[in-house]
């Protein structure tokens, strides 16, 4: 209830603040690229209201299965944005009302140089793998990658926030974080439910050999701009979750393990992730591969009686251990039109072990997009075909527009 009581202060402060803006008679406008925009004060203050929507059609027809049909507003997305020049400050709220927690982005910035921003509250991470730097709403298919799915669910947490960018012709973006690791809205429904174990450490560091992509085509893994010359970033991210109870370390209390004195126990969660992107012309290639594990584990108990002592292969049970990759290409002509091909796999560490929450599993994506005013109005498709080292093969088609506003 707390989080929606703040939701709401914050968005009756920003309503009052553009109310504020018409009366002083500053400017307002309205367009596809940035929703809503009140601008004060020549604009040293700006707020913006938008979001989006995507109505999809979703085929599931998994082998010896009857098929499956969706119909439904995938995602709704609402933002509250914001920024102070002259004060270095900016904030953003951002809210899905698809899902039961619709809260997603409350975070507010502080620029205290054109190379550092500082950032503190509940965000999109970028301590995991490429794809999910992006937003729901930039995506190059109609969902996220084999890895995406395997390695995080929304990428978001609460913490504070440092990212850095230096350098022009050899562009190097170092940045750090440090959150709850327990994943967004984390401290729970009520005082009762607190975050279970420690911090959660982590950083990224993004090398640009080649120079920065065209301002704006960093956002997203298509060539929507046709670089005019070759651009590719290279990057790693690594982060340590202390005491996971979650399977991805985006929540907690799934889980509980014991020490012999019959005290809780949580293993540390480990992700490594590398990947490339490159642009050039209308063509994409984005490469990633990530690999996830746990430390912590000398004679752990399922029970608080210390009698079921963990097996070491026993612990992929509780959290998604193994190593995932990601390989998609893709081609947007000068028009809009999009021809994409994606290849995902996964394997879990222990390859023996069937009860691993991660399973053996290649995935082929074949994606058409009709970019009609960019990301901000377009029609995707997507046909995805499954097949898990468990002998089942699953064919999924997705058809989706997307509407911002």
């Amino acid at each position: 209830m707390k989080k929606y009581i703040l939701f709401c202060f914050f968005s009756a402060c920003s309503l009052a603040a553009t109310a504020q803006a018409v009366r002083m008679q500053n400017s307002a406008q309205l367009d596809a690229d940035n929703g809503l925009l009140f601008s004060l004060n020549d604009g040293a203050y700006q707020f913006q209201l938008g979001g989006f929507i995507q109505p999809s059609y979703r085929y599931l027809k998994a082998e010896n299965a009857d098929a499956q049909h969706f119909f439904n507003a995938k995602r709704s997305y609402f933002r509250i944005s914001g920024k102070a020049v002259e004060e270095k400050v900016s904030f953003l709220i951002q809210t899905n009302f698809s899902e039961q927690r619709p809260l997603l982005d409350a975070w507010v910035a502080y620029h205290p140089a054109e190379f550092l921003t500082v950032t503190f509250g509940q965000k999109q991470t970028f301590v995991n793998n490429r794809e999910m730097l992006y937003r729901e709403d930039r995506l190059q298919f109609t969902e996220r990658g084999l890895l995406s799915e395997q390695l995080s669910r929304t990428g978001r947490e609460f913490g504070l926030f440092l990212e850095g960018r230096f350098g022009e012709s050899f562009g190097i973006e170092p940045m750090l974080a440090i959150t709850s690791g327990d994943g967004r809205n984390s401290f729970g429904v009520d005082s009762r439910d607190t975050d279970l174990g420690g911090l959660k450490y982590g950083g990224r560091l993004d090398l640009y050999p080649l120079g920065f992509f065209s301002q704006g085509n960093e956002l997203y893994s298509a060539d929507l701009l046709h670089e005019k010359s070759p651009k590719l970033v290279f990057g790693t991210a690594m982060s340590t979750n202390q005491g996971a109870s979650h399977a991805l370390g985006e929540g907690h209390g799934d889980f509980l393990l014991y020490n012999k004195n019959g005290k809780v126990s949580l293993p540390n969660y480990r992700q490594l992730y590398i990947d490339l992107l490159a642009k050039y012309k209308g063509f994409s290639l984005l490469a990633e591969f990530g690999n996830a594990s746990a430390s912590g584990l000398s004679e752990n108990y399922s029970d608080a009686n210390a009698v079921l002592l963990l097996a070491p292969q026993q612990i992929g049970s509780y959290l998604q251990l193994g190593n995932s990759y990601n390989a998609q290409l893709g081609y947007v002509t000068k028009k809009g039109y999009s021809v994409d091909l994606r290849y995902g796999q996964s394997l879990p560490e222990f390859a023996n072990y069937t009860n691993s929450l991660m399973q053996g599993t290649s995935s082929y994506t074949l994606g058409l997009t009709r970019y009609i005013k960019g990301h901000n109005l377009k029609a995707q498709t997507a046909f995805t075909w499954l097949s898990s080292e468990a002998g089942v093969n699953t064919n999924i088609l997705e058809v989706m527009m997307q509407i911002a506003f």
